[in-house]
């Protein structure tokens, strides 16, 4: 890229590509040097053990993930009631 403007431009709407079929099978990630691929190693790893770990009731509601070389914990949506009076 040209510049780190339109590398982040890009980098925030890469999720729109999910939306079109046609660009569906497409990923778009940053580009990492080997320490940085290492310490998302680490993370994923990290991710995958608490993953594991998780109650019945907390696979109801999360997992984890690494997203932007983060361990986070991301939560499931829940399903929304129609609430109609009668």
């Amino acid at each position: 890229m040209r510049s780190q403007v339109a590398v982040e431009e890009i980098m925030t709407k890469k999720g729109k590509l999910a939306v079109d079929v046609d660009f569906k099978e497409i990923w778009i990630k940053r580009d990492v040097n080997l320490e940085e691929r290492e310490k998302e190693k680490v993370l994923r790893s990290e991710a995958k053990e608490k993953y594991e770990k998780r109650t019945e009731m907390e696979k109801k509601n999360f997992y984890w993930r690494v997203p932007d070389m983060r361990l986070k914990k991301w939560y499931l949506r829940k399903k929304r009631r129609s609430w109609r009076r009668q």
